[in-house]
């Protein structure tokens, strides 16, 4: 089984697709980088690495080759630290192109958004993806940004094109939009609509902007697991700005423990 089912308590995203060294100077772009910042978080209190690559102009990009690399140097600088991966489409990527990358890739774990798999016409495609990584034994996280797609992930476990083996989801408190602020109460609609659908996930969160930690600690508190870092905020609880990753980590570490 994955170390990645279920998802650790903390795990940390420490770069996203869209922000660069222009947004923090601590944000990793490298692969040596990354896994220096993994290290870091590692002892602060993460449990897993939710991983982005970058192409050699700081670009999102979904390469299985460059993927491959960080996951060994991981094993080697980190060994126990699971790395999830991403097939996140960034308005780049097609369907096709991420179950691809699937293909020549098999990872501890990854992330895929349900809107973004399912958002061609290939259904039978997306149920081999869907069962082949189920098979293999990878822990996939489904991504649900809004109610209606926890509905829709329920349609798509009775139909059968996803296995309900060790379900786990990440529910997005918001979007990736600038200035986009999340709020606690974000997370209320999403756990209604698990409950009325009779789903019951592994489930955790990650959430945008200086609420991060509130949202995230809320989360907590009603028995999810939470994702935090640069990805997707740049504020300490107080609204400073995070020295580096590791500093997130180890507030939310303190908060929960």
């Amino acid at each position: 089984m994955s170390r990645l089912a279920p998802m650790p308590q903390i795990m940390v995203a420490p770069n996203g697709a869209r922000r660069g060294k222009e947004d923090h100077p601590m944000l990793p772009v490298t692969i040596a980088e990354t896994v220096a910042v993994a290290r870091a978080c590692h002892a602060a209190g993460a449990g897993a690495l939710h991983a982005h690559v970058r192409d050699a102009d700081g670009a999102h990009v979904l390469d299985a080759g460059l993927y491959a690399e960080l996951i060994a140097e991981m094993a080697l600088a980190v060994p126990d630290m699971p790395v999830q991966i991403t097939t996140e489409a960034v308005g780049r990527y097609t369907p096709t192109d991420q179950r691809d990358l699937l293909r020549q890739i098999t990872p501890e774990g990854v992330s895929i958004g349900l809107i973004e798999m399912l958002g061609d016409d290939d259904k039978a495609a997306a149920r081999r993806c869907y069962h082949s990584l189920s098979e293999a034994g990878v822990a996939v996280q489904h991504i649900l940004y809004d109610a209606s797609q926890v509905q829709w992930l329920a349609a798509e476990i009775a139909a059968g094109t996803i296995p309900q083996t060790d379900l786990s989801v990440i529910y997005v408190l918001g979007r990736y939009t600038k200035g986009q602020i999340s709020a606690p109460d974000d997370l209320t609609p999403f756990l209604t609509m698990a409950d009325q659908v009779g789903l019951t996930p592994d489930w955790g969160i990650c959430a945008f902007g200086p609420t991060e930690t509130a949202c995230l600690t809320a989360a907590h508190n009603l028995g999810g697991k939470m994702r935090v870092g640069f990805e997707n905020n740049l504020h300490m609880a107080d609204g400073s700005i995070a020295a580096d990753n590791a500093a997130r980590v180890a507030e939310l570490a303190r908060l929960i423990n």
